[in-house]
């Protein structure tokens, strides 16, 4: 028999399973509207957001500010602000950086291997999820002021791995369950080194598990204000110090502007990282087909 009768025939032009998926995908009726309802609730709140940040004067009963003004926006140029953003992308991705690169390695033990004791480190690595962070800066803090650490950004970098490696860890742990070692077997017998299969086989199998890590990693540094307070001591400003010292203060236009500063690049990062993964991001550990 020849090769071209062992060839199975290719499937009719519009068929296949890839079209039924989708074809059964437009016939449910509740998809369009359940992603109608989580986007309208996800963005109806923001509305006050920014009515607030562009209003001169908004008082009861008012539907909607009668005076705009452009003091939010300003705001939001002013160099204490530019320098927190700056302060808070370098911080958080930062963290976020360091939280995969030390939940590869755990995640690949816990998720591979099987050895005495895995359940007690699987609990020690949880640890700092389930004991308040703040109990845990505050133990922190005395070796943080004996080094040197403390009112400095690296400070502030290490003690923001405490609740981001843990989940980071955990993710790349499921994903390394899930990780098909044949691959490795087979780069190796090829004669791949250890640093070609981790570069060219390993990560990009775990490709989707590594965006959704430093993902979660970065928004936890970026919305993260008491750790940052205690060992930054206020000298090191990130966004979230700043908007809650604006509400602090009832000044509603500024914290307006900085909230909508606040959730900007987080939005921005998502959609950027998940376009550049593909669609099979795996959100919190699961697969998006």
């Amino acid at each position: 028999m020849s090769l071209l009768e062992r060839a199975p025939a290719p499937p009719p032009a519009g068929t296949g399973p890839g079209l039924a998926a989708r074809a059964a995908r437009r016939r449910s009726p509740w998809r369009g509207a359940a992603v109608t309802v989580v986007v309208v609730v996800t963005l109806l709140p923001m509305v006050p957001v920014v009515l607030w940040a562009v209003a001169g004067a908004w008082r009861y009963p008012d539907l909607l500010p009668p005076d705009l003004s452009t003091r939010g926006l300003r705001l939001l140029t002013s160099d204490g602000v530019l320098g927190a953003l700056g302060t808070s992308v370098l911080v958080s991705t930062s963290v976020a950086t360091l939280a995969c690169l030390v939940g590869l390695p755990a995640g690949r033990a816990l998720g591979l291997h099987r050895f005495r004791g895995r359940r007690a480190v699987q609990f020690l690595l949880l640890a700092p999820i389930i004991v308040p962070p703040l109990a845990v800066t505050l133990g922190l803090q005395v070796f943080f002021v004996r080094y040197g650490l403390s009112d400095t950004i690296t400070g502030v970098v290490l003690v923001q791995l405490v609740p981001t490696v843990p989940y980071a860890a955990s993710l790349l742990a499921a994903a390394h369950a899930d990780l098909d070692v044949d691959h490795e077997k087979a780069a190796r017998v090829l004669g791949a080194g250890p640093v070609q299969t981790l570069v060219h086989v390993t990560l990009p199998l775990l490709r989707p598990a590594l965006v959704t890590a430093f993902l979660l990693s970065f928004l936890i540094s970026w919305s993260e204000y008491v750790l940052t307070l205690l060992v930054g001591g206020g000298r090191v400003t990130t966004l979230p110090l700043l908007l809650f010292s604006a509400i602090e203060s009832s000044d509603r236009t500024a914290a307006a502007a900085l909230g909508l500063l606040v959730v900007l690049p987080p939005v921005l990062l998502v959609l950027a990282l998940t376009r550049v993964a593909g669609r099979d991001v795996a959100w919190m550990g699961v697969s998006r087909a």
